[in-house]
């Protein structure tokens, strides 16, 4: 019961998101084949990659023939973010077997990220059966809601009118569940700082504005706090 709990707990707080992800999944499926793959390749992409990023960013460049090892390190480039998230998680997860933290790995999200270090964050020692079952109440219905809703966009994105603008939808949605959680001057920082960048970064090829924009805004937070943390008046022993 324990477990079920914390799984309906993490799938409670992910639930908006999902929205706005399944929606960018859509989008995508809808892309990979107008892009010129067929419905079976983009099917086996949706399935094995399961990044969305890494999937449009390789588009473009599956259609100009360019060399497979060009094509894989596009999509690790635009990637490198999860490494600073796996990193962060990694006290948590170290104690458990390699391939289970792999399997974490390959279905962990921005999201997931996010809401998980906004709850847990602050604690300290491996991950407790709740803290685990929590994360997997988001990744799990995550990777199912994204693979259905990219195979919708694959077999049935042609009869959605371009005027419908979806992918700008989803990236409203997304805002609208972000912002709810900066609660903090910290946070704020690494928002505001986070998005100046992937804003101005916007030129920058294989998509490094993206990666430049995760680690300034990581930075930025990380400074507020410890400039916060040093403004505080220290206790009288």
């Amino acid at each position: 019961m324990h477990k079920r709990q914390s799984f309906k707990a993490g799938f409670r707080d992910v639930f908006t998101a999902l929205v706005a992800t399944s929606t960018w999944g859509f989008v995508t499926g809808i892309a990979m084949v107008k892009s010129g793959l067929t419905e079976t390749m983009a099917a086996w992409m949706t399935l094995l990659v399961y990044a969305g990023s890494a999937q449009l960013t390789s588009l473009p460049l599956i259609v100009s023939s360019a060399p497979i090892w060009l094509i894989f390190a596009a999509g690790m480039v635009v990637n490198l973010r999860f490494i600073i998230f796996a990193a962060a998680l990694q006290p948590f997860f170290r104690h458990m077997p390699w391939f289970k933290r792999l399997v974490l790995g390959f279905l962990s999200t921005d999201i997931a990220f996010v809401f998980f270090m906004a709850r847990y964050g602050d604690r300290k020692g491996p991950a407790t059966t709740e803290q685990l079952w929590y994360l997997l109440g988001m990744i799990i219905p995550g990777w199912i809601s994204w693979n259905v809703f990219s195979m919708i966009g694959i077999y049935m994105g042609g009869f959605v009118p371009a005027s419908w603008s979806l992918e700008f939808a989803a990236i409203l949605a997304l805002m609208a569940v972000v912002i709810p959680l900066v609660k903090t001057r910290p946070m704020a920082m690494c928002l505001l700082v986070a998005g100046i960048i992937a804003l101005v970064g916007q030129a920058l090829p294989l998509r490094l504005g993206l990666l430049a924009a995760v680690i300034g805004g990581i930075v930025a937070g990380v400074l507020t706090e410890r400039l916060q943390h040093r403004g505080k008046p220290r206790k009288r022993q």
